[in-house]
């Protein structure tokens, strides 16, 4: 390492995630799948139990923490602590245990250092990149070259599109027609919002669903962070792989390789949002990118 560590949290609505890193090169990278935001979208409040699973995690991560004696810490909250009413209850336990005040990202704030972190390794490519971070309650859109030119966060998710759509098991034929409807509504909103959105050089996708979609289409019987940095997915993959998940049965679908446990009844909704943005803007590959808002996170802090 050649500098002092730093370290990300992201406490999502689907995971929460650790990193630490000097700026260039990871010593931790950790994920717990927490689903702080389970119920949100329906209740408007944080579940007790998800807000007990998610601290448990931030405990673990502080010992971690501890152990490579960080130089600092930023704690980020996204969607479901938006649209959360409780949430300053959440922030003041995870602050007793992490020892920095999480902060509640808006939806431009999240694109922004999202974006900052999946091109930081990139180099000088031409043209631009439209950066999406699928997340559990929302989806991050950030289009930029050398720098952000715009960006747009969607109430769209794979945690939010299951429990609004999807409630058989598997889903119906209507309940993912309605799902991909809403997405498509959606992306309207984008492309007025995102000017050049689908005209990009490089459509790059982050997070859960889409490492997961590649690892699945690799068939990764582990993880493996340097087979999915930088795979490109095809839209035909795409495609594939969703067919196979959302005609599964949650009980058979955990069985695909590349495929976590706990994942498996929220990946079709997430599906829903990645094949309804290859077909709206028509891209034909995504560049899956491991390096996300956490390392934007960390590159935030360096002196």
């Amino acid at each position: 390492m050649s500098g002092p560590l730093y370290a990300a949290i992201d406490c999502g609505t689907n995971s929460t995630r650790l990193l630490i890193s000097d700026g260039t090169e990871p010593v931790e990278r950790l994920m717990r799948i927490t689903r702080l935001g389970a119920g949100v979208d329906r209740t408007g409040r944080l579940d007790p139990e998800a807000v007990e699973r998610t601290l448990s995690v931030l405990r673990e991560y502080r010992e971690v923490m501890d152990r490579h004696e960080v130089a600092g810490v930023r704690i980020a909250a996204t969607s479901a602590a938006r649209d959360a009413a409780n949430r300053d209850d959440f922030f003041t336990a995870a602050e007793q245990v992490v020892g920095a005040a999480p902060e509640l990202l808006s939806g431009a704030q999240e694109a922004e250092l999202s974006f900052r972190g999946a091109t930081a390794g990139l180099g000088d490519a031409p043209g631009t990149s439209l950066v999406v971070d699928i997340g559990g309650g929302s989806t991050e859109f950030a289009l930029g070259g050398e720098h952000l030119y715009a960006s747009l966060s969607v109430d769209i998710g794979c945690v939010r599109m299951t429990e609004k759509f999807l409630h058989h098991d598997p889903p119906l034929p209507e309940e993912l027609s309605n799902c991909l409807t809403v997405v498509e509504q959606h992306l309207d909103d984008v492309a007025r919002e995102v000017p050049g959105a689908g005209d990009a050089s490089r459509f790059i996708g982050l997070a859960g669903t889409v490492t997961t979609v590649a690892a699945v289409e690799i068939g990764l019987a582990e993880y493996d962070r340097d087979a999915i940095h930088h795979f490109v997915l095809t839209h035909d993959a795409a495609e594939d792989v969703f067919r196979t998940l959302a005609t599964e049965a949650v009980a058979d679908r955990v069985h695909n390789p590349g495929l976590e446990a706990g994942r498996a009844d929220v990946i079709v909704g997430g599906c829903c949002v990645l094949v309804g943005i290859f077909r709206y803007f028509g891209f034909e590959e995504c560049l899956v990118s491991e390096a996300d808002i956490l390392d934007g996170l960390v590159l935030s802090q360096l002196p």
